[in-house]
């Protein structure tokens, strides 16, 4: 599970980038992905100090180019799976929040990895008129090591696509989050869950800080 995640954080943080635009709420999702992973290739090989781990111009970068093609909220409660409808309005933000937080610090990590990769598409297919559960199919090539299949699902907000989950050979992200997140909130409930994402969280930006 450890390393499926550090894969789906590689591979995610290198196709989910790019920058707000009139433009992009027009686009087809599989041309808006392409677009973003991209910037993103060109973003990171053109910064020598993103390379090297440099921590504000990452998360600047996270920032901007990632953040608004993310639907956090929906990745959230899919993670949370049955558990997110009892939860309370300001537990749904609180457990948002800090995993919106920890998936920042799971980017920005990814990001600082990124070297020769190159990211080839599939033609798309989907349904006239589909609005959600649109799957973007692309592969991650690198000079070393085996191509890594690499699935986004997106929905249509009234911002544009947006994406929610993503598949790293063969496996959804969400799914392996959900087990983690029941398990603690079986432990201590759902401000369990919250405790421990905000732990963690707060050991990594001390971490970040050394």
């Amino acid at each position: 599970m450890k390393l499926f995640k550090q894969i789906a954080s590689l591979v995610l943080a290198v196709g989910m980038a790019g920058f707000m635009s009139v433009a992009s709420a027009q686009e087809a999702p599989d041309v808006l992905v392409k677009r973003i992973s991209q910037d993103v290739l060109d973003s990171v090989k053109a910064d020598k100090s993103i390379q090297s781990g440099n921590q504000k111009k990452i998360f600047d970068l996270v920032d901007t180019k990632i953040l608004p093609y993310v639907d956090f909220q929906r990745m959230t409660s899919m993670a949370a799976g049955r558990f997110w409808r009892d939860a309370t309005p300001e537990q749904q933000k609180q457990l948002t929040e800090q995993f919106r937080t920890l998936l920042i610090y799971t980017y920005s990590t990814a990001i600082s990895q990124i070297r020769d990769q190159q990211v080839q598409f599939q033609p798309l297919r989907m349904d006239a008129g589909a609005t959600d559960g649109v799957e973007v199919h692309s592969q991650v090539l690198q000079s070393r090591g085996e191509a890594v299949q690499l699935n986004y699902r997106l929905e249509k907000t009234d911002s544009g696509w947006k994406i929610y989950d993503v598949n790293v050979l063969g496996a959804w992200l969400i799914e392996s989050y959900k087990s983690s997140f029941a398990t603690e909130i079986n432990k201590g409930g759902m401000d369990g869950l919250i405790k421990a994402l905000t732990d963690k969280n707060q050991k990594l930006a001390s971490a970040k800080g050394k």
